[in-house]
C-alpha cells in the first residue's frame, strides 16, 4: 500500500481560528509554541555581521558554534566532564532532526524497525517513524507522573526490534519531567540508542534543569534547540551531542545529504549560547504568563496545575462540561477568542496508551479523529494544550473575555 500523508496537525485548527478571530481585537493564538519575544541584540548583530554568507557552512557546525554548545552543556547542567567538540554537531532546527533520525539510523541498523516514543508527545516522534517505514510503538507515561516513561510496559519483542527510544523532559505537551538516568540505564541494558529531546530544559520550574548527558554519553544523544531558549525559531539552529559513534555517524550521513545550518545562523547560535542573562529574563516572562493563564482558566471553570517545566498548560477537560477536547477548544475560541490545541493532537488517548501504531498515521494525526471526535482511545475527557507565548496585553484580553462568561 502506498504512503498516505496525514493532515498536518495544526491545519485542523483552521475552523477554530476563524471563530476566535471574529472577536473584537482578534484571535489570541496560544495553539503553537512560537516565541513572540525578541532575541538579544547581540544575537541579531552576530546574524547580520558574520560575513559567512558567501561560502558553504560546515555541515557539522562551525567550531565556534560547537565550542559554545559544549561550554553551555557544562555550565547549564554541571557536567563532570565536557562533551568533546567532535561529539557535538549542528542541525537545521530540531524538528528536521527528530523527523529524520529513524530513517538515518536504519542505514546503520537495518535489522531494527521499531521506534519507541512517549504516548503523549510532540507528534513528530511518531511521524519520523512513519516516514522511515518503521513501526511506532508508544510508551505510556510513568505511573502517577505527567512525564517520563513507563518502560516496564514495553514488550520484550518490541525492545528487541527497537531502533531508538525517544525521551522528552520537560514534556511537550504535559510539562512533566522524567527520570533520565533510569531511562538511559534501561536503554543501555538493551542496546537501544536513547535520544533525549531537551529543548525545554531551560524552562524547568521546580528544580534545576537536567540532561541525559549527566549520566554519561554511552548510547545516548541529547538534542537541543535555540528556538525556545533564545526566541530564534525562525533562524533554525539546533544541536545534538553525546555518544561519539552515533554523533559521528549522523554527522557524516547528514553531510552527504547537504544538511547545513546557514553560516549567519551559526554565528547567531554561538552568540546566543554564550549568553545566559536573556534566558533568565525569558524565564520570568513565561512564569508570569503561565500564572496569569492558569488563574484566568480556573476562573472560567477549567482549573489547571502549573507545569514542572516548559511553557504550556496541559488543561484537563472538566468532567461533564464538554464531551471532548475539541468541544472545549471550540468554547475557548468562541468565548475568549483563544486558540488552543486539543490534546489528541499529541496522542491524548483515553484508553491503553501503549501498543503498536504502525499504519495508524495514514489517517489523522496521532490520537486524533478530527474536530468533534474523541480519538482512538474512546470517548471521554482529555486535555487541551495552551502555549503561554503571547504577550501579557494579549493574554489580558483573553482573561477579560472569559471573565464575562465565567463558569467557575
Amino acid at each position: 500500500m502506498s504512503f498516505r500523508l496525514p493532515p498536518y496537525p495544526y491545519d485542523r485548527l483552521d475552523g477554530l481560528a476563524e471563530e476566535a478571530a471574529a472577536h473584537d481585537g482578534g484571535m489570541v493564538d496560544c495553539s503553537v509554541g512560537t516565541p513572540c519575544d525578541p532575541p538579544p541584540d547581540a544575537v541579531i548583530e552576530a546574524l547580520a555581521t558574520s560575513g559567512t554568507e558567501r561560502g558553504y557552512p560546515a555541515s557539522a557546525g562551525s567550531l565556534a558554534l560547537r565550542d559554545a554548545a559544549a561550554a553551555w552543556l557544562v555550565r547549564r547542567f554541571g557536567l563532570a566532564e565536557a562533551v568533546p567538540v567532535t561529539s557535538v554537531a549542528a542541525c537545521v532546527g530540531t524538528k528536521e532532526f527528530v523527523a529524520s533520525v529513524p530513517h538515518l539510523l536504519r542505514l546503520r541498523t537495518p535489522e531494527r524497525d521499531t521506534v519507541l516514543s512517549p504516548a503523549v508527545a510532540y507528534p513528530t516522534y511518531a511521524m519520523g517513524a512513519e516516514l522511515a517505514g518503521c513501526r511506532s510503538v508508544l510508551v505510556p507515561p510513568a505511573p502517577g507522573r505527567a512525564g517520563g516513561l513507563d518502560l516496564s510496559a514495553v514488550e520484550p519483542a518490541d525492545a528487541a526490534r527497537a531502533l531508538l527510544l525517544w525521551s522528552n523532559s520537560p514534556s511537550n505537551p504535559t510539562g512533566g519531567r522524567g527520570d533520565l538516568g533510569a531511562e538511559a540505564a534501561w536503554a543501555r541494558a538493551r542496546g537501544i540508542p536513547l535520544f533525549s529531546d531537551e529543548c525545554y530544559a531551560e524552562f524547568t520550574w521546580d528544580d534545576r534543569p537536567r540532561s541525559v548527558l549527566e549520566y554519561g554519553t554511552a548510547g545516548v544523544v541529547a538534542v537541543h534547540s535555540l528556538s525556545k531558549r533564545s526566541n530564534l525559531a525562525g533562524v533554525r539552529v539546533g544541536f545534538y551531542a553525546g555518544d561519539a559513534e552515533l554523533v559521528e555517524f549522523l554527522r557524516a550521513v547528514r553531510q552527504h545529504a547537504g544538511l547545513m545550518v546557514p553560516g549567519p545562523a551559526q554565528a547567531a547560535g554561538a552568540a546566543a549560547l554564550a549568553d545566559d542573562e536573556h534566558v533568565e529574563r525569558q524565564r520570568a516572562l513565561y512564569r508570569e504568563r503561565l500564572a496569569y493563564l492558569a488563574d484566568a482558566l480556573g476562573a472560567y471553570g477549567c482549573p489547571v496545575a502549573q507545569p514542572e517545566g516548559g511553557f504550556y498548560l496541559w488543561v484537563p477537560v472538566p468532567s461533564g462540561r464538554w464531551a471532548d477536547p475539541w468541544a472545549m477548544a471550540a468554547s475557548l475560541a468562541a468565548d475568549g477568542g483563544l486558540l488552543v490545541s486539543p490534546g489528541d493532537l499529541y496522542g491524548d488517548l483515553s484508553g491503553d496508551l501503549s501498543g503498536d501504531l504502525s499504519g495508524d498515521l495514514s489517517g489523522d494525526a496521532p490520537g486524533g479523529s478530527g474536530p468533534g471526535g474523541s480519538g482512538p482511545g474512546g470517548p471521554g475527557p482529555g486535555h487541551v494544550r495552551v502555549a503561554a507565548v503571547q504577550p501579557m496585553d494579549r493574554l489580558a484580553l483573553v482573561g477579560e473575555r472569559l471573565a464575562r462568561v465565567s463558569h467557575g
